[in-house]
């Protein structure tokens, strides 16, 4: 059976991850309660995925880097090799997370970002969505989900309220659409 890929995400009402400008306020504004099943997820997961724009921005905003204890790919076309923390992806994000759900391990968190993300829908290799909604309208930014995508049909597992956040967790049926 093939590891799980994860999406858990906090997205607007509109449907938008960030704005234009990787600003993320409206997030942290937001009045929270505990850690939106943060901790849950993370145990759940032993590696962790994301593209080049996304590690930036968690380099640029964190004091320290936050998943040492996960093994972490970067999928980019600008750097090479790996540092203590990450190693660094220069192939097509599908085919190498097609492989990498071969292999043993718990499940794979895609932490973003929009065009890996678009990928995977693209292909339907999400198999299970926690996306955590938060009481904004933005009018405009990062997408949350592209267009023209497959149909994909999902179940709801479990909604969840965390302050003003409301988090829909939901599972690809298993005749995955």
């Amino acid at each position: 059976m093939p590891r799980e890929l994860v999406l858990y995400i906090a997205s607007t009402l509109d449907g938008f991850i960030a704005k234009e400008n990787d600003d993320l306020q409206w997030l942290y504004d937001t009045e929270g309660e505990g850690d939106a099943g943060y901790t849950k997820m993370y145990q759940s997961i032993d590696t962790v995925i994301m593209g080049k724009r996304t590690y930036d921005y968690v380099l640029k905003h964190s004091e320290v880097f936050p998943y040492p204890d996960k093994k972490c790919y970067v999928f980019t076309t600008s750097e090479k090799g790996s540092n203590e923390y990450v190693e660094f992806v220069n192939e097509d994000v599908v085919e190498f997370t097609k492989r990498l759900r071969k292999q043993e391990g718990s499940k794979i968190w895609l932490v973003g970002g929009s065009g890996i993300l678009d990928a995977f829908i693209k292909e339907n290799l999400i198999d299970e969505y926690i996306i955590t909604f938060t009481p904004h309208i933005l009018g405009s930014g990062i997408p949350l989900f592209k267009e023209n995508n497959p149909q994909i049909n999902l179940n709801l597992i479990d909604t969840k309220r965390f302050g003003q956040f409301v988090q829909l967790h939901l599972k690809v049926n298993q005749n995955k659409s």
